[in-house]
């Protein structure tokens, strides 16, 4: 299938073993109606042309969650591969629980992640509206084991500022480490290009989809997407100013992309260039995957121009 053809929001590449892996949100309508699950999509060639789709997660009949699956990441850790993905259960509150494959990256996933009571489910707070949970790996040093983090949107229709938390985590993913509340890394309002929602109570600002990457200089970076003062859903960039995710964050005056796209995340090509992957435009059932190159300049990150396809005045 040709990219174009393709229709998926929250797209997230991963490149492993020469082939690109392209995961997303892919139920036809993800705000309402039963979901059907999550498909993977394969290229062992270029990034503008897949095989697929395949199936990477489809609910068991006892499955704790009906509708909006959203926002699925597929990440290497400890030999395995998980995926965290964006659920609204039966009974409670939209969060983000861990998934596991033991067939490979492709899947199938199945639950994996249990909630504070120690049944399957999210691992974010119960009494919160979250999603767009993504993972992070701190420290680790020879002899020394990474620190694994969950990074979340506590989500502005119940925060009124939607602000961007960090969730330690159990060192086998399944759970939350702390009883303690989530740490507070920024909220949305803290960045200059980012304006309230429209026709919306006072002070709500989005926080959607972050995404932590370290530069090659050692700067750490999280990708997120709020609406700017054009309505516009856009990425900004924060960066972390002790190059440690506790922060302090500070948030770029622009945002990074804003074409009317968003959630992105960034990975590297076959050929090492970075690149940045959005969905765009975001409207249903319009959304495609567009992969722009990003280079790392002076601490910041810039979209090439020569590479940029989509219109960034």
């Amino acid at each position: 299938m040709r990219i174009s053809d393709i229709q998926i929001r929250d797209p997230f590449v991963v490149l492993d073993d020469d082939t690109y892996y392209l995961f997303g949100s892919t139920d036809k309508d993800i705000w309402k109606g039963p979901g059907t699950g999550f498909d993977v999509y394969v290229s062992g060639g270029a990034l503008d042309e897949f095989d697929g789709p395949f199936p990477a997660f489809r609910p068991r009949p006892d499955f704790w969650s009906e509708t909006n699956f959203w926002a699925p990441e597929i990440h290497r850790y400890a030999g395995g591969w998980y995926m965290f993905a964006t659920f609204k259960p039966k009974e409670g509150r939209r969060g983000t629980a861990i998934l596991k494959s033991e067939a490979g990256i492709m899947g199938l996933y199945v639950p994996w992640s249990l909630n504070a009571d120690g049944v399957s489910g999210p691992v974010t707070p119960a009494e919160w509206e979250c999603l767009d949970g993504t993972f992070f790996e701190e420290g680790g040093t020879p002899g020394k084991r990474s620190v694994p983090w969950m990074v979340f949107c506590h989500e502005w229709q119940q925060a009124g500022d939607g602000e961007i938390r960090a969730l330690r985590l159990t060192d086998d993913l399944r759970r939350s480490a702390s009883a303690e509340e989530p740490l507070l890394l920024f909220r949305a309002s803290e960045a200059p290009w980012a304006c309230a929602l429209r026709g919306r109570a006072p002070g709500s600002f989005v926080t959607d989809g972050p995404f932590l990457h370290r530069a090659e200089s050692g700067a750490l970076f999280l990708l997120w997407s709020s609406f700017d003062k054009d309505g516009r859903y856009c990425i900004g960039t924060a960066r972390s100013e002790s190059g440690k995710l506790a922060g302090p964050w500070k948030q770029s005056p622009e945002p990074l992309y804003k074409a009317d796209g968003g959630h992105g995340m960034l990975f590297r090509g076959r050929e090492g260039i970075l690149y940045l992957t959005v969905h765009s435009p975001n409207a249903t059932p319009l959304e495609r995957a567009v992969f722009v190159a990003v280079s790392e300049t002076d601490n910041v990150l810039v979209i090439n121009a020569e590479e940029d396809g989509c219109d960034q005045k």
